[in-house]
């Protein structure tokens, strides 16, 4: 039985639809979804090696821990604005310093860009003097397919690797080929699979949907750090995630796969609203601060 909280998130979801409206319009209300933080983080913008994003520093956060955060909103929408209180949570149970990356989003820039702009901060990190054993990469939906994109471009581009991955409700698949787009698309709140198709086509651009750096299902997981991965138990998407688990466990990696019963795409995004955001993140948390001690 749904806890009151998740009712009260649920019925939120039914009133939200980021398809309604022009592309700037629907950029403009995800933006305004999550962008406060309160007393939770210091947020301070920055230029990630010709990037743009921003620090969101916990007041309890280690300066020599560090995650790299790519924000969801299928490689079209969203921003650090977007993921700001879900970013501040962040960063206080990890104990880090978390850069939130304003990547480039299609249609305007499709693939390649999302990817190479993610490799630059990394590399600018790096460059800054943070040492890749105290570096994480994280994101969430195609924030968290290019979390693993990222990692596989830094293999294939032989960077060091950083310490740990973390997708969370990670869109993995440009093809959406999944059991669970069928079997779960009637009790997912946010993502609507023939919807899904637009945003893909946007970002592919016509390119072959099935390369690794898009569609990372289809990588090769062979020498990548720990993975935690999340995901919801009522979102079309969780096949996404299995089948990369599998593919990495399969590859040597060490993966925890995470599925949160009944919860939606990117639940972590209710932190102080549903009790399961509060308890993933600090789960979260215990992991980056175990793989970064």
């Amino acid at each position: 039985m749904a806890s009151d909280e998740l009712a009260v998130v649920n019925e939120m979801l039914d009133a939200i639809d980021l398809q309604a409206g022009t592309l700037e319009e629907r950029r403009a209300t995800m933006d305004s979804f999550g962008n406060q933080v309160g007393d939770r983080a210091v947020v301070t913008p920055v230029d990630a090696g010709g990037v743009p994003g921003e620090w969101v520093v916990a007041p309890a956060a280690d300066d020599d821990r560090v995650i790299l955060y790519l924000h969801g909103g299928g490689y079209c929408m969203g921003s650090p604005s977007s993921h700001r209180r879900l970013v501040a949570e962040l960063s206080k149970q990890a104990k880090a310093r978390v850069l939130s990356l304003d990547y480039r989003l299609a249609p305007e820039h499709p693939y390649p860009a999302a990817v190479e702009d993610a490799v630059a901060a990394y590399r600018w990190l790096l460059a800054q003097g943070v040492p890749p054993a105290r570096l994480a990469i994280s994101g969430d939906s195609a924030g968290g397919g290019l979390t693993l994109a990222t990692l596989l471009a830094l293999r294939d581009a032989g960077e060091p690797l950083p310490a740990a991955g973390v997708p969370l409700s990670a869109w993995t698949d440009m093809e959406g080929t999944g059991e669970t787009m069928k079997t779960k698309a009637s009790v997912d709140r946010m993502i609507q699979p023939d919807r899904l198709k637009e945003t893909a086509d946007w970002y592919a651009n016509g390119a072959d949907m099935q390369q690794p750096h898009m569609s990372p299902v289809h990588g090769d997981y062979a020498g990548l750090p720990p993975l935690l991965m999340q995901v919801g138990g009522a979102e079309v998407l969780l096949d996404d995630s299995a089948r990369v688990a599998e593919r990495a466990r399969a590859a040597g990696v060490e993966v925890t796969l995470e599925v949160w019963d009944d919860m939606p795409h990117v639940f972590q995004a209710f932190t102080g609203v549903l009790p399961e955001s509060d308890q993933a993140i600090a789960v979260i948390g215990e992991f980056v601060r175990k793989q970064i001690p």
